[in-house]
């Protein structure tokens, strides 16, 4: 290859300036594909790849954070929001760093969302070793701490040859791009090669625009599919967070509305229909409402439309599974199509929903049904407008809280969450506006997404409110990307529950040990004067948001009309009841009880687990 056809560079320098050549279109405008770097410098990277961003600055943009895991998650919700088509990429040095972020890979390969994870290495000379923070096997020479992104990442390299960026890179873009195994990758940088130089073709860095890829249909699937609706009388379909990024929620409505198809939806999947369109029957599941699950129960037919089915959808394959009716898995991915031995129809979501949609003309669900949808339905919202309202009390519960919320957020609001009891409230009782509205982690179910993941979100749709609901469990563990947020300019409404405590688990274990142990303040350790008020409004201040301490649903709807004037993040916190949540709706969910204890409440809970088992398919 000619000199005139080469150009010189480092690995990170090439790297960055390939990450800079890659386009996405959306609705028929070109964008970057990579909205820029989330970085935290340490020695394994500063040199290196902060050299090479510091070069690209203006064109790729880096952001310091707080926190690696925190920053990571951010990365993951700016491509949760842009539903998959836009991503970031986020660099660690060796070591602790690297580690950090290994949570937040976890929940990105669990939820199916890309990121680009470039985390500093050792040596890959070995001369120097062991570095700083270097951990060493003494029988494998070659392993390092970023081994341990290996399981978590759908790809994974370490690149320890400037060349192997030409093979390995676009392998990684390929993977974050697709359909089927989009998730996080990963190409572990060893700080010597991130420095080392390589004549680079110079059509390497030639501006590439990326699509989505449309997987088609099985034309025997196909009519099988077909085949089988029209059979039915009784169908539901679950809409899962692939109908969401198939941008198919416009299909899915006219769909349900042409056959007469209620349609509940998934936590991933909230959103797919508005809450107010009449085919939609809510949420399914552990968390599910009434309506849902009682269709649910009741149908002939269940169509998983982009849904990977997990315990919580089915009620640990108990909601709906033992009366055996038949399942459609409608997926981009055979794994998840043929799951709990569906029928198959392997294809993108808005693919699907056209072929069926042709094939089904004329053909509705049977007029009974379709009443009993309606019936369910409005049964259920009546339940919704009764748990969210105000009742006055001055330590009210998780429902009415995010009826507050609801009530603030309207038709430009993007509600965001993750772990605990707060998202299955959430999935129960939030009224959606439709994609967007609701962004929720609850695959990995991380404790800590929250803020760090509004500050993704509001990146990805600055024109958006975007409302954080945290627990005060969560928050303790992960809060200073708050500090990122006001840094950054990027406005957040954090609204705070301060029930003293992990209040979901303190439910589960009166549920399944029938104490209080550990999980409230009141049942911990603590020395004689007990644990501590925090006072998180000052935290907050401190951290440089605008923050205040309300009490009672009166004073959160106050301060959130005070919040929306404000131009920096603005935090509200209130006391609630960890003891009150929605009794309405919900489904089994299969936590194993000890099968033997000196306690008799505990004999009494596993006589009811094994009780509740036997529905299980």
């Amino acid at each position: 290859m000619s000199a005139q056809n080469t150009v010189r560079l480092t690995m990170a320098q090439a790297l960055v300036r390939y990450l800079t050549a890659q386009h996405t279109e959306i609705d028929g405008q070109r964008l970057p594909l990579f909205a820029g770097c989330f970085a935290i410098f340490g020695h394994g990277n500063v040199a290196g790849m902060g050299e090479a961003l510091y070069a690209e600055r203006d064109t790729f943009p880096t952001y310091r954070a707080h926190n690696e895991q925190g920053m990571t998650h951010a990365a993951i919700a700016f491509a949760k929001q842009n539903q998959r088509r836009r991503m970031m990429a986020v660099t660690t040095s060796i070591g602790p760093g690297a580690l950090n972020m290994v949570t937040a890979a976890g929940l990105a390969h669990a939820n199916r969302l890309p990121v680009l994870l470039l985390p500093g290495d050792t040596f890959a000379t070995r001369q120097p070793d062991p570095v700083l923070q270097q951990v060493e096997h003494y029988g494998a020479p070659s392993i390092t701490v970023n081994d341990a992104f290996a399981p978590v990442s759908r790809y994974f390299d370490r690149i320890t040859r400037p060349e192997q960026l030409l093979s390995s890179l676009p392998a990684a873009i390929e993977t974050l791009l697709d359909p089927v195994d989009c998730g996080p990758a990963t190409l572990a940088l060893p700080q010597d090669v991130q420095a080392e130089a390589y004549d680079f073709p110079v059509s390497f860095f030639e501006p590439r625009v990326h699509r989505i890829r449309r997987p088609g249909l099985d034309e025997v699937e196909l009519a099988a599919a077909i085949a089988t609706l029209k059979g039915a009388e009784k169908p539901l379909i679950i809409a899962g967070g692939g109908v969401l990024y198939a941008g198919a929620s416009e299909k899915l409505a006219r769909f349900a509305e042409d056959h007469g198809i209620p349609v509940a939806e998934t936590q991933a999947g909230k959103g797919s229909l508005r809450a107010d369109h009449p085919n939609n029957v809510g949420s399914i599941g552990v968390t599910g409402g009434t309506a849902a699950n009682a269709l649910a129960e009741a149908a002939d037919v269940i169509v998983a439309l982009g849904t990977r089915l997990q315990d919580f959808t089915t009620g640990s394959r108990a909601l709906y599974m033992d009366h055996g009716p038949r399942l459609l898995g409608v997926n981009v991915a055979r794994f998840d199509a043929a799951k709990h031995g569906s029928q198959s129809l392997i294809g993108d979501a808005a693919v699907a929903l056209d072929a069926l949609a042709a094939g089904l003309a004329g053909w509705q669900s049977a007029s009974v049904w379709q009443n009993e949808l309606a019936e369910k339905r409005t049964a259920w919202l009546d339940i919704v407008e009764r748990v969210t309202a105000d009742d006055g009390s001055e330590r009210p519960a998780d429902s009415q809280v995010l009826g507050a919320v609801n009530r603030a957020a309207g038709e430009n609001g993007t509600v965001v969450c993750a772990a605990g009891g707060l998202p299955g409230e959430l999935h129960k009782n939030y009224r959606t506006t439709g994609p967007g509205s609701y962004h929720v982690e609850y695959g990995f179910s991380c404790m800590g997404y929250e803020i760090a993941g509004g500050l993704g979100a509001k990146m990805a749709a600055p024109e958006r409110d975007v409302y954080v609901m945290v627990g005060d469990g969560s928050y303790m563990m992960l809060n200073s990307e708050l500090a990122t947020s006001v840094m950054l300019g990027y406005k957040l409404i954090v609204v705070l529950l301060d029930n003293r405590g992990y209040g979901c688990i303190h439910r589960l274990q009166g549920a399944t040990v029938g104490v209080e142990f550990n999980n409230l303040f009141e049942g911990c350790n603590t020395i004689e004067a007990g644990a501590p008020d925090i006072d998180f409004a000052a935290h907050a201040k401190a951290l440089g948001c605008e923050a205040e301490w309300v009490t009672g649903i009166a004073g959160l709807q106050d301060a959130l009309a005070r919040a929306r004037a404000n131009e920096r993040s603005t935090v509200i916190a209130l006391k609630t009841d960890p003891d009150k949540e929605t009794t309405e709706g919900g489904a089994w969910w299969d936590v194993p009880v000890a099968e033997v204890s000196s306690r008799d409440a505990v004999a009494e809970r596993r006589a009811g687990y094994d009780h509740s088992k036997q529905r299980q398919r």
